[in-house]
């Protein structure tokens, strides 16, 4: 069933079959109660990579903090999307990512697990 303007109608398949895929794009993109997904993703919030990279570590934001040497905060600022690491962390993380215990080996910080 759908509906239309307060009462419920069958829906007309014949017609949506015929639709060419504008018409159907057209009616998509004029429907402002159910927009289409963006294909871009912009408007959806990015997955701390950050979180991720600590998350396989197995490690808890506080031992990660201490083992990195990042601010709690900061960290915490990070994972929660409030703030983006700037492009020399980024990259710190990419070598934390790739060889997790020889930065905290050169940090003097590995733990004794």
């Amino acid at each position: 069933m759908t509906k239309h303007a307060g009462t419920e109608t069958e829906t007309d398949w014949d017609r949506l079959r015929d639709m060419s895929d504008s018409d159907a794009e057209g009616g998509a993109l004029a429907d402002k109660d159910n927009p289409p997904i963006r294909t871009d993703r912009s408007d959806m919030a990015p997955v701390a990579r950050v979180k991720v990279i600590r998350s396989a570590l197995h490690l808890t934001q506080e031992e990660f903090s201490v083992r990195y040497r990042i601010p709690l905060g900061t960290l915490r600022d990070w994972e929660q999307g409030r703030t983006e690491p700037d492009q020399a962390a980024q990259a710190y993380l990419q070598v934390i990512a790739k060889e997790p215990d020889t930065v905290s080996r050169a940090l003097g910080t590995r733990s004794a697990a």
